[in-house]
């Protein structure tokens, strides 16, 4: 017997109980909610298996937005004793930058009004138990509402074949870039910049390696790896501002460059097309956040999403998944991104995260500061 879900699966009587944790108040009253002190770490649900949590709801109240990105969000699987999901809330829930903002996919929702309701919709299935816990770094106390809906079975065999959803959070502040070494040439030689920076001009424009890619994805194991959102601030002047023209590059099982997946440009990748600057949100792919302007195109804080939902993509022994900063890595910009993938048994999803101030988003800048000698 398989788990089925979705619309083609929906009319099948599968054998499941339908369980919930939730913030409600016990008492009867409308205090609905638990309070997370700054400084605690406390844990909002354990729930017993074999089951599947399949929808997740919570709503919060921060006096300082950038809490979205100092509050933990933990997942641990089975009695694990390290988290196979950490991960900034906010980043979590499908947007990076400490933002929040109206939008829909098929998996992560922020809900009117401003996004101030996250929903989450990955499968996550455990055979004996789950527990969540949510960090507070700060100082100041918050009130987090939530919902944990799940199923659960008499037994692990409607769990047979399935993975543990793991989850990372990543950042590089700033990207290694070479690109400004040649800027003078832009308005010197625009022919010569162009033959320097694309076509061997510089050794560093031929990317035959990928070893300076930045890093979505490095997780070892047998899994599936199911998309990530990506979050970039170009705090730094460049051609057009232009962020993208980094392909992506994913390598399976230790495979050496090319790999069997390489793509052809950023935006590409998240299957738009020719530098988009408009908020645009499919199901499985779009834009997320824009925020450049009429002078400078795409200054700022871009969010950006792939989720390989119909086209998951399989691995045996180990995956990474890396995509360039600018064309053959030339650009420094400030990259972080979140990536949700399962595997066949519980482990620390992702490298310890930073401390709280290096994962803090820039401030917005109202302009770029002044290049030497110019304006």
């Amino acid at each position: 017997m398989s788990v089925m879900h979705g619309l083609a699966g929906l009319p099948r009587l599968r054998a499941y109980q339908s369980k919930r944790v939730s913030s409600f108040d016990s008492t009867g009253g409308n205090r609905d909610w638990v309070d997370i002190d700054g400084g605690q770490t406390r844990t909002i649900a354990e729930l017993r298996g074999p089951g599947c949590i399949r929808h997740i709801w919570m709503t919060m109240w921060f006096a300082d937005e950038s809490y979205y990105r100092q509050v933990v969000l933990r997942f641990f699987w089975d009695g694990g004793a390290e988290p196979s999901i950490e991960c900034p809330i906010g980043d979590f829930f499908g947007l990076g930058h400490a933002r929040r903002k109206n939008f829909v996919t098929a998996v992560l929702q922020m809900s009117p009004q401003d996004g101030r309701a996250f929903n989450c919709y990955w499968p996550m299935p455990f055979r004996t138990g789950a527990r969540v816990e949510v960090e507070n770094p700060g100082q100041q106390k918050f009130p987090l509402y939530f919902y944990f809906d799940y199923e659960q079975y008499d037994s692990p065999q409607p769990l047979e074949g399935m993975g543990y959803l793991h989850a990372q959070w990543r950042r590089e502040n700033p990207t290694t870039g070479w690109g400004d070494e040649h800027a003078h040439l832009l308005r010197s030689n625009p022919e010569q910049w162009r033959e320097t920076m694309f076509h061997g001009g510089d050794p560093r424009s031929l990317n035959i390696s990928g070893k300076d890619n930045y890093v979505i994805l490095a997780a070892e194991g047998d899994g599936i790896y199911c998309g990530a959102h990506l979050d970039v601030d170009v705090f730094a002047r460049q051609k057009n501002d232009w962020f993208g023209e980094g392909d992506d590059m994913i390598f399976i099982d230790g495979e050496p460059w090319p790999p069997s997946l390489h793509g052809t440009g950023t935006e590409d990748w998240y299957n738009c097309a020719f530098c988009p600057t408009q908020e645009y949100q499919a199901p499985y792919h779009g834009v997320l956040l824009y925020s450049g302007t009429e002078q400078w195109k795409w200054k700022g804080k871009q969010s950006v999403y792939r989720y390989h939902i119909e086209d998951p993509i399989r691995f045996r022994r180990s995956i990474r998944v890396t995509i360039e900063h600018g064309h053959a890595n030339k650009l420094s910009n400030d990259y972080s991104s979140t990536a949700y993938y399962y595997l066949t048994h519980p482990r620390r999803g992702g490298p310890p995260l930073p401390p709280v101030e290096a994962r803090l988003p820039r401030p917005d800048e109202p302009a770029y500061p002044a290049e030497p000698g110019g304006k």
